[in-house]
This record gives structure tokens, sequence and C-alpha cells, in this order.
């Protein structure tokens, strides 16, 4: 695994690979990342280690080429990170700007939880557990955060499923959130 560290002048992450999203735009004036959201995707659904996520958050996904494709393909989505299952990073919108990751939700009182977030996809789905690699990934990614933003603390990370209920069931119930929290 890549030590990772955050550049604070263009909130690029040393250590992660770089695949720039069109679905991001500035955050007010500022305002900096307050939260952390936790994702989990697959594309298709269940299956990993394919283009189907960068081609999705870049706006190249075919939809014709698989039939889950057809209804997603025309979304205008993002995250700022992705854990692959082997534990690489991808980063898609610099942690300065704003990606389009929680949608509608409401966090600590406040809606337009991607104002005041930053997303991290973790490549799974809410049916099976997570990898080691990944849980290794998010511990170190996480340290990293909380140092360069004060605001995330401990208490301030949620699942897409905590700030989106009943419309959300990301990262899941297999998601070890005990064992996440005590490496951080």
């Amino acid at each position: 695994m890549t030590s990772l560290e955050v550049d604070p002048a263009t909130g690029l992450v040393r250590g992660a690979r770089q695949v720039p999203s069109p679905n991001c735009d500035d955050r007010a004036a500022g305002q900096v990342p307050e939260v952390l959201v936790i994702h989990a995707i697959s594309l298709p659904p269940g299956q990993y280690g394919g283009p189907g996520i960068e081609q999705l958050f870049t706006n190249c996904l075919d939809p014709h080429g698989h039939p889950y494709y057809a209804d997603i393909a025309g979304l205008k989505v993002s995250s700022h990170l992705l854990i692959r299952r082997d534990g690489e990073v991808l980063q898609f919108v610099p942690l300065v700007r704003r990606a389009w990751h929680a949608g509608a939700s409401w966090c600590e009182g406040r809606a337009r939880v991607n104002d005041f977030s930053i997303g991290i996809e973790l490549e799974g789905c809410e049916e099976e557990p997570y990898t080691d690699a990944q849980y290794r990934t998010l511990a170190e990614l996480t340290h990293v955060l909380l140092a360069r933003y004060p605001d995330i603390r401990r208490d301030r990370i949620y699942g897409h499923e905590d700030i989106a209920p009943g419309r959300k069931l990301d990262p899941g119930p297999h998601f070890n959130w005990p064992r996440y929290l005590a490496s951080i």
C-alpha cells in the first residue's frame, strides 16, 4: 500500500490514482469538509474489478454494456475517493471541491450533505463483507483526513444509510463499524 497524504493547496491525495470526474463543483466560499460519508458501489452490482465505477463517475458508462447500466448511464454522480477490493485508492474529485455523492440527504440538522462532506466509496455491496485491504486503506486514509481537516472527527463519520435513511442501504450490514472505528 502506498503512503497517502493530502496536498492542502489542491486537495489531491498523493498515493491515489487520479481519475478526474466532471461531476463536481466548487464548495461555498470558506466551506471546508466537516464529515466523512462511507458508501459502497459495484458495477455491475456484485461484480468487482471492472471499469464500470470509473466509467460512471466520468460519464463514460455505456448504457448497453450491461442491462443494469441502461437506468444509470445518464446519472451525473461522483465521489471524492474509491477504495478498490485490493486497497487501491482512486480519486475522482479534489477534496477542496464538492463531489456529487450524497444525493438527497440530511446530516447533523443540515441538508445538502455534499456541501460539507467527503465521500469515500468502497468497492463492494451491502450483501458481502469488505476486504482486509479495504479496511487497512480506509483506516490510513481516515487518519490522513482527520489530520488535515480538524472539523472531521470520529463521531462525524457516517454511512450513506445514515444520511439518506430509507433511500440508501450502504455501506450495509457487512461493513464492520467497530473494526473500522477501532482502527482510527
